[in-house]
């Protein structure tokens, strides 16, 4: 087999893994249980592809020790809402679903353009590769199909600090490109950053939970635009704003270096 179609099976392999995408969401199993065009094609919170593991991967949106108070009232608030009970006593989705997490993701070869292998043996999201629980992002989505919402609750831990006791800016950009990344891909499948405006409005304590909480504004063609808040978790305090746009991609097309 030449290079060129090695390169061209494997590209078609992962656009039929893709395309399937928004489907992932829906699964009762995980019911049970992510700005510039240039950059990496964003697998955020939803695109595990889980099955692809030979082992149990874990799922870093379920808690752990290093989860406060706040933290888990509040996932247990819309964890809640997963599932409601039906007539007869029988449950059925409720209006809001988490997403599971994982700490790998899709890794393409910049230079070649193909993705040189499935999954990546050293590769590690970037939200996801610190070993110690609670010491970075701590967080977990939960996304609403019918509202078009997405909610993160986020827990930022003592490697964020930026300002002497509070988060890096840096690190709330992450989260609010993660969350509206996730939310765009789960309303349009895949898509990448194309542009993210953010307003900081008040310095988020490090150690502190947060809410951050996008809806989409609009669809239009290749076009999904996001608007996205970082909140104290009563809602009393704005820390950040912002508004993104991602563009959906074709993956195979962009692994076949067209």
């Amino acid at each position: 087999m030449t290079h060129e179609s090695h390169r061209v099976q494997m590209a078609r392999s992962l656009g039929r893994l893709l395309k399937g995408f928004q489907s992932l969401t829906s699964l009762p199993a995980m019911r049970a249980q992510r700005s510039h065009p240039s950059a990496c094609v964003p697998c955020r919170t939803t695109v595990a592809l889980p099955s692809l593991f030979s082992f149990k991967p874990r799922d870093f949106s379920l808690p752990n020790s290093s989860w406060g108070s706040e933290m888990m009232r509040l996932y247990d608030h819309y964890n809640s809402q997963c599932e409601v009970e039906a007539e007869g006593g029988e449950t059925r989705g409720g209006p809001w679903q988490r997403l599971p997490s994982y700490n790998r993701s899709l890794k393409y070869a910049t230079g070649g353009v193909y993705l040189s292998k499935i999954i990546q043996s050293r590769a590690r999201l970037f939200t996801r590769n610190i070993r110690e629980p609670g010491a970075a992002f701590e967080y977990v989505l939960f996304v609403n199909k019918e509202e078009q919402r997405c909610v993160c609750i986020f827990q930022a831990g003592h490697l964020l600090e930026g300002p002497p006791g509070h988060v890096h800016g840096g690190a709330i950009a992450t989260m609010i490109d993660n969350v509206t990344g996730t939310h765009a891909t789960v309303l349009s499948g895949p898509v990448m950053t194309a542009n993210l405006n953010i307003n900081y409005r008040s310095p988020v304590p490090l150690g502190s939970t947060v809410l951050i909480e996008s809806s989409l504004d609009t669809k239009e063609g290749r076009k999904t635009f996001i608007s996205c808040k970082v909140t104290s978790t009563d809602g009393s305090k704005l820390h950040t704003d912002a508004t993104a746009l991602f563009l959906s991609i074709n993956v195979s097309h962009l692994l076949r270096g067209g």
